[in-house]
């Protein structure tokens, strides 16, 4: 096999992460929710249109603090789109829950709303949309439902930062939402993530989970003379040396998504015919969903054909990636009674989709050469 000339994802800098992280030593306080921290937290809840943001040491850490907030308890239902990554639900099932998958859209990938309402039972507590690739959920549907069955939300917004559904962020629709910062996202410390909060009466409980179980924060703040165990927690704040580095991404977060945006549409406008001829399709963006332009997927005919293609970028030299296997397949999804045939589109959509090399610093080079290399592949293809 040829050796790797273009990845699927490379970490990109700004050019101030290794600034902010010397000021973060020379302020002494290494340790969470420290200047870097705040300032974090300050921008998104600003940007977002959230009322609380809390920095965290992943997504899946802040998806855990809200099945802790939600006090999901055992044998509790939680609703999540098959077509996730595994901490969409891990998080719920830690604490005793039982997943009842979704199967997704066709179009966007994202939870059927259409399907929803037939899945919950007098069990369900919760609904997890997830925004495939940033792209909204029907976030007004989904919503309408969960009140009317007195759910919570949680979006797990990991891939949709600063993304907008009818004019509003992700992450402002839910109770609670979650993002990351993993270094496959748009905007990287590393591992990290935070947890929005939407709902007044988990601003509290949430900064005790996150500190431990202790009532640290209102220590600090002068609202007590010691602090002490309050509550169930975990060590979820991350350090301020990777807020530092995290700033620096947020603070360019307008010259960083114009490049995504630049790099999406070159793959659009240069793809475009050869999809058409060879019955693969693009991402689709519906009208109300202003993205994030997260990745750039394709999606073949069928499995087949998906192989073949990551096999040939592969002999030139670049690396694609397929995505999320159907966790309804999984071994631990069997051991819920889920087989095969459950969620069709799912189980259809995953063996299908593959996706191209993008990340910040991607050269117009590199992208000329991966559409070169797209475009001599066709063997096998259905024509349409």
């Amino acid at each position: 096999m040829a050796d790797i000339k273009i990845p699927f994802n490379r970490p990109g800098l700004t050019g101030n992460e290794q600034n902010y992280m010397a000021d973060a030593l020379q302020r002494g306080h290494l340790s969470g929710d420290g200047y870097y921290t705040k300032k974090c937290n300050n921008l998104l809840e600003s940007e977002l249109g959230v009322s609380k943001v809390m920095l965290t040491t992943s997504c899946t850490h802040a998806l855990e603090m809200s099945a802790l907030l939600l006090d999901i308890q055992p044998g509790d239902e939680v609703i999540v789109p098959s077509f996730t990554f595994v901490s969409s639900i891990n998080a719920f099932v830690l604490r005793g829950a039982r997943p009842v998958f979704a199967d997704i859209r066709p179009d966007t990938l994202n939870l059927d709303e259409k399907q929803l309402e037939t899945l919950i039972t007098e069990k369900t507590r919760a609904i997890v949309p997830v925004h495939y690739a940033g792209v909204g959920c029907e976030m007004s549907v989904i919503g309408e439902i969960a009140t009317k069955h007195n759910l919570s939300v949680i979006e797990d917004d990991a891939q949709g930062l600063f993304a907008r559904y009818r004019g509003r962020g992700l992450g402002s629709f839910g109770q609670l939402a979650t993002v990351s910062f993993h270094e496959t996202k748009n905007f990287v410390c590393g591992e990290g993530g935070a947890l929005l909060i939407n709902d007044p009466q988990y601003f509290e409980r949430a900064e005790i989970i996150r500190e431990k179980g202790t009532n640290r924060g209102r220590f600090f703040r002068g609202q007590v003379d010691k602090y002490t165990w309050v509550d169930m927690g975990s060590s979820y704040l991350p350090s301020e040396i990777l807020a530092a580095f995290l700033y620096a991404q947020l603070e360019a977060r307008e010259t960083i998504t114009a490049k995504r945006k630049s790099i999406f549409e070159f793959y659009q406008e240069n793809l475009a015919d050869w999809c058409r001829d060879n019955g693969v399709r693009m991402p689709f963006i519906p009208a109300d969903c202003e993205q994030p332009y997260h990745m750039f997927y394709l999606l073949f005919p069928g499995l087949l054909e998906r192989t073949g293609f990551i096999n040939h970028m592969r002999s030139k030299g670049i690396q694609t990636s397929f995505h999320y296997l159907p966790l309804h397949l999984s071994d631990m999804g069997r051991q819920w009674g889920y087989k095969e045939g459950d969620y069709p589109v799912t189980e259809k959509l995953s063996d299908c989709l593959v996706r191209l090399p993008f990340f910040n610093d991607i050269t117009r080079a590199e992208l000329e050469e991966v559409v070169e290399a797209v475009h001599s592949f066709s063997a096998g293809l259905v024509k349409v």
